[in-house]
């Protein structure tokens, strides 16, 4: 325990090197000790390997010399082993245990421990052999074999022509053996230098180690004192100190981190002395704020009270003028047939021409006035039908028209005449158009041109189809920094008194609920292009990935 605690009671810098230092030892050890054992085993096993290749050379060129016993024959192929180090005795005997050839000494009674290693050659009997005086070898015994071709009494019969391997059998039989002792004494020594060479290796590592690490711990510690410093002297009220560190580290954007703080509370604190010296001002500030919004809301209240109002006119107009286009009716269809009879003259005709124009402009205005009360109505109904989203357009035209004529801004429509018809709410398309026209209005100088087109997307795949509406306009375009903010509620770049900032939030929960999308692309001063998309089946609200695919084949904004 009280060596627990003098460990707590040391500085950083100390609590840091002493157990990544222990662990560095320990690593180091460990790890010297095990690639030390590994290249001793590899050493040993590739003496073991050349041993057997050597004597599985010697035993296929020794056939002969056993077979007929040739001293000679067997010493010359022997007499090639004592140019290599390693090979302390080597000797071939027959069956019987006679030795045949032998180069080198072996004293099989100085033996002291014998231990059998398995060989990667079946044939081979390797053994680790230790004598009386500690050297130690290894002991390699190999078969010396005699191949003869055999003809069995079935294959007496068979042709000449037939290959060998058909008529012939190969019958191995051991004639003899080798014996191979090679000593480790070379690997042995090869082993205990590379064995100093690690220790010698790993020392120097570990004292490289030791300094590298007490100067980085150093180098973290020392900005950490002076962090602290620093923050003693914050604490009790100095705002005016700073942390001089400048370094590109962790440590470095620490103590950048730490200025900026104690900027932030001097600011905080000369926010709050100045809140506390203009208090009234901030009160007036933030009511005026709230008032802007409050007029914001009655201007939208106004504007529902307008909708409403032009409903009730709307209302009251049509009955009047379904009259006047009755009667005007009623007065052509009785001088048409004057006409027929011949029974006028040319003041018929002129009557005939007037009531026609009367006929006509009394259409026009109930048309007028019934895609008025659809406007009005748009809110009240969410019942979906099949609508032709074309004469929709046609009707909400025909509604803003006039707009377009005052303002000097041409119009030109190209509809797709077989757009299929889709499931929507032609009272809620119609406000969505409205808007998006009147904001093309809106941003259009006179002269310029509104392009309206429609088109189908065929189906393809799961993709059961779409009805896509572009809204092209030549006007100013639309900020890059406002496109992500124009949906929102409230949100307009149009001047006082022009815009509420709810169109477009309306359109797009209007298009959503159709299951649709709308997308926009701008360009400061060449214009904007809003695009709908509308699929043919209505689908649920956030389930709309194949209009994404739709989508993408919306032509950007053009300038034309």
């Amino acid at each position: 325990m009280n060596l627990l605690a003098k460990l707590r009671n040391v500085s950083l810098r100390t609590k840091f090197i002493l157990p990544v230092s222990a662990m560095l030892v320990l690593s180091t050890i460990v790890t010297s000790s095990y690639l030390t054992s590994r290249q001793t085993e590899s050493f040993r096993r590739e003496l073991r390997t050349s041993g057997e290749t050597m004597i599985r050379i010697i035993a296929m060129n020794a056939e002969s010399g056993v077979l007929f016993e040739s001293e000679h024959e067997l010493v010359e192929l022997l007499n090639i082993l004592p140019q290599f180090e390693v090979v302390t005795y080597a000797a071939i005997a027959n069956n019987n245990g006679q030795v045949l050839a032998k180069v080198g000494q072996w004293n099989e009674q100085q033996v002291k421990g014998k231990a059998y290693i398995a060989a990667e050659d079946i044939r081979c009997r390797d053994y680790y052999v230790e004598n009386s005086f500690g050297k130690e070898y290894y002991e390699l015994n190999y078969p010396v074999v005699s191949r003869k071709a055999t003809l069995s009494r079935e294959n007496l019969g068979l042709t000449g022509g037939l290959k060998g391997s058909v008529t012939h059998e190969e019958v191995t039989e051991q004639i003899g053996s080798i014996k191979l002792i090679l000593t480790l004494d070379e690997v042995n020594k090869a082993i205990a230098v590379a064995r100093y060479t690690a220790l010698f290796v790993m020392l120097v590592i570990l004292a490289l180690s030791i300094v590298l690490l007490t100067w980085f711990a150093r180098m973290v510690t020392k900005p950490i004192k002076l962090l602290v410093q620093v923050t003693d002297q914050v604490s009790h009220g100095d705002l005016n100190q700073r942390v001089n560190i400048t370094r590109h580290d962790e440590i470095g954007h620490l103590a950048a981190t730490f200025n900026n703080m104690i900027e932030s509370l001097k600011q905080s604190r000369a926010e709050i002395e100045d809140y506390n010296r203009n208090l009234e001002a901030k009160i007036a500030e933030r009511t005026q704020e709230l008032a802007q919004a409050q007029a914001q809301l009655i201007q939208t209240e106004k504007l529902s009270g307008i909708g409403q109002l032009a409903a009730g006119v709307a209302h009251e107009l049509n009955n009047p003028l379904g009259g006047i286009l009755g009667y005007a009716q009623f007065a052509l269809e009785k001088l048409r047939k004057q006409l027929a009879d011949k029974s006028g003259g040319p003041e018929v005709e002129k009557y005939v021409r007037y009531l026609g124009d009367i006929e006509c402009q009394a259409r026009r205005c109930k048309d007028i006035v019934q895609n008025l009360l659809r406007f009005a109505r748009a809110s009240h109904s969410a019942e979906f039908e099949d609508t032709d989203v074309n004469k929709v357009l046609r009707d909400t035209v025909t509604f803003i028209e006039h707009q377009l004529h005052m303002n000097q801004i041409g119009l030109k429509i190209a509809l797709d005449p077989n757009l299929p018809a889709i499931q929507g709410h032609a009272g809620q398309l119609q406000q969505v158009f409205t808007n998006l026209i009147i904001n093309a209005l809106h941003a259009s100088s006179p002269g310029s041109e509104i392009k309206i087109i429609s088109r189908f997307s065929p189906p393809v795949g799961e993709f059961t189809g779409a009805v896509e509406l572009w809204f092209i306009d030549q006007g100013v375009g639309i900020a890059p920094e406002n496109l992500k903010k124009i949906f929102e509620p409230f949100f307009t770049t149009k001047g006082v008194g022009k815009g509420t900032g709810l169109g477009l939030s309306v359109s797009y929960g209007i298009v959503k609920s159709h299951g649709g999308e709308i997308r926009v692309d701008s360009t400061l001063g060449e214009g904007t292009t809003f695009t709908v998309i509308l699929p043919v089946q209505k689908r649920p609200e956030g389930s709309d990935n194949s209009m994404s695919e739709a989508a993408d084949q919306v032509p950007r904004s053009t300038s034309s």
